[in-house]
């Protein structure tokens, strides 16, 4: 093993761009889709994401374990999360009666009523901070691309 394979592969100056500009754009967003929810409606991005997934599934109803993959987080964070959102009344665990060691997340009502209540809220900040701002062209792009990242980092981190 020579030095060479040692050496990082630096960036350059388009590439440091690129890699800065995602890095804080992606904080700055983030950031703002969340204040937003939180001062509307006093819950927050990751919450929000849960109510939403949760919506999308027969009987309102996913497992904790596959929660966590769909939300990008680890099973001990969703289940600290769950457990938070138990408390405000927005979802509760359930067995699952084929399989003693599986656990269901289900969106109650109240949940459901806050995501309704929410989603109007998101979807417009989503649309002021970036789709708008985009054209088709670049909608698409980006679909592509972070498509294609999100598929190598499950490949590599498969939780």
């Amino acid at each position: 093993m020579g030095a060479d394979r040692d050496e990082p592969r630096w960036l350059n100056e388009s590439e440091m761009a690129a890699w800065r500009s995602y890095r804080v754009a992606s904080i700055l967003l983030e950031g703002q889709l969340h204040r937003d929810l939180v001062e509307a409606h006093d819950i927050g991005l990751a919450d929000y994401e849960v109510l939403v997934r949760l919506s999308e599934c027969p009987g309102r109803q996913m497992r904790m374990s596959k929660l966590a993959i769909e939300v990008a987080s680890s099973k001990s964070r969703v289940s600290h999360q769950i457990t938070r959102m138990e408390r405000a009344g927005l979802v509760i665990r359930s067995e699952c009666g084929s399989d003693g060691r599986g656990v269901f997340a289900v969106l109650t009502d109240q949940g459901m009523n806050k995501l309704r209540e929410a989603a109007p809220t998101h979807v417009k900040g989503v649309r002021q901070q970036i789709v708008d701002l985009l054209s088709p062209q670049e909608q698409q792009v980006i679909a592509t691309v972070f498509s294609r990242l999100d598929a190598h980092l499950r490949r590599v981190n498969p939780e």
